[in-house]
């Protein structure tokens, strides 16, 4: 059985945050990239996308269709939600669950986001990988990155690739 990877594939700003204050990717659209940055060529590597429930609402109010409709998608939760044709709800713990999910037999596991779901991630150390990509811009404030108060993570560089505007950085963590 191949090991399943928890792969961390976002884009940030130039000063380290994944949207405004206000949930905003306006910034990350403006910049002109090529092609869709990778993004297919990584999609086909994961079978599996989880997220936590502010970046699930932003999915829902701001794509039309259901993006991850082909995947297994789980989505990390405090509340109590009935599950939906294309998501499984998750409540509990989360160190338990992805642990299972890694176990299994599989393709990569996707952290689509949030910031708070990153955070906890980061903390139980269950992230394999981590995909990079970085937009010349500074937004000044808004949803950090990382969160203050980690213990230090240290990473290997993989590669790195740049397309047009963009830059990748991929790296794996040292274990």
């Amino acid at each position: 059985m191949q090991k399943r990877n928890l792969i961390l594939f976002i884009a940030a700003s130039l000063d380290g945050y994944i949207a405004t204050k206000e949930d905003s990717l306006d910034w990350l659209f403006a910049v002109e990239g090529e092609g869709d940055n990778g993004y297919s060529e990584f999609y086909e590597t994961v079978d599996t996308v989880i997220m936590g429930k502010k970046t699930y609402d932003w999915v829902i109010d701001n794509i039309e269709e259901f993006p991850y409709q082909n995947k297994a998608c789980y989505v990390f939760t405090r509340s109590d939600i009935k599950d939906t044709e294309h998501v499984q709800f998750v409540q509990g713990d989360i160190a338990h669950f992805t642990n299972k999910l890694k176990q299994q037999d599989g393709r990569n596991i996707w952290i689509v986001g949030g910031g708070e779901l990153l955070s906890s991630f980061i903390e139980e150390q269950l992230i394999d990988e981590m995909i990079l990509t970085i937009a010349p811009v500074v937004i000044g404030n808004g949803i950090p990155l990382f969160k203050e108060g980690h213990d230090q993570t240290e990473f290997t560089l993989k590669r790195t690739r740049t397309f047009n505007q963009f830059v990748e950085l991929h790296y794996e963590v040292k274990t």
